[in-house]
């Protein structure tokens, strides 16, 4: 791998991992439009530790807070009525189902899900998904944006499945989630903010379990050296920071249809780029 390859789809990676618009899809199509070879999922995964890093220190205090109060309600009862200490464990439900189906499909995702035409159908198809979750939505349920009390294990679960999207290039780990929060009728704030808290433990394992095989791919990939890892894990972070401080922002006044228009086009331009020869598929 080249270090314009590097620097280019960590850029890409730090942009384009917490906007609905799916980061994997994104590094799919343009190492492959740029460069004439997909990078891999597993330099994707590792990359994506870098932004893993800008949500653990944009969300430093909450992570603190939720920990220690669930240290504290696990060994002593009479504070488990904490919506923090809840809120741990609601991190920790939703996190289990892309844990056990990551893990028992790696390879159907490594390999078969990566073809460009599954990607782009699935960028168009999913972009319908947020219109419809924006329409539906009612956005009235007394969840507080900052602090999450009012979620409910309930949420946990249905947004905890639907982050099982995103291992499905085209998708969006956020797109999922906080359309599944809307469709519960949360608030846009409420479910970003999160999609980004249920992201920690599923993108952090995914590097960490895709790191060896980052240098020495076993199947479709490019590798990677150690440097390159970390200078484009350090690129993700720094712009990863500034999306997430930009994305909640955002969501609080502007519906998913702007970012639904976005990958409907970049969907139909990818289609024409294989249709006329001009990418590979595979």
């Amino acid at each position: 791998m080249s270090w314009l390859q590097v620097v280019v789809l960590s850029l890409l990676q730090g942009l384009t991992e917490f906007l609905p618009v799916s980061s994997s899809g994104h590094l799919r199509i343009f190492s492959t439009w740029f460069f004439g070879q997909d990078a891999g999922a597993s330099f994707t995964a590792v990359v994506q530790l870098g932004t893993e890093a800008a949500v653990l220190v944009y969300f430093f205090t909450d992570i603190v807070r939720i920990l220690i109060a669930w240290f504290r309600g696990v060994f002593r009862p009479e504070h488990r009525d904490d919506p923090n200490y809840r809120l741990g464990w609601y991190v920790i439900v939703g996190s289990a189902p892309i844990a056990i189906i990551g893990f028992v499909g790696k390879d159907l995702i490594r390999d078969n899900l990566r073809n460009l035409w599954i990607t782009a159908a699935v960028l168009i198809g999913f972009s319908f998904v947020f219109l419809l979750a924006e329409k539906l939505g009612r956005q009235d349920r007394p969840v507080d944006g900052k602090s999450l009390e009012g979620l409910t294990m309930k949420d946990a679960v249905v947004m905890g499945f639907a982050q099982c999207l995103a291992l499905i290039p085209g998708v969006s780990r956020s797109g999922g989630t906080i359309s599944a929060g809307l469709f519960l009728d949360m608030s846009r704030e409420a479910a970003a903010r999160f999609s980004f808290l249920l992201a920690i433990p599923a993108v952090l394992a995914s590097g960490l379990f895709s790191l060896p095989d980052a240098f020495a791919p076993s199947s479709v990939g490019q590798s990677a050296s150690g440097i390159q890892l970390l200078v484009g894990s350090a690129i993700a972070f720094v712009v990863g920071y500034a999306a997430i401080a930009w994305l909640l922002r955002f969501v609080q006044k502007h519906s998913l249809a702007w970012f639904a228009g976005y990958r409907i086009l970049l969907g139909l331009l990818v289609m024409g780029l294989l249709a006329t020869g001009t990418i590979p598929a595979s």
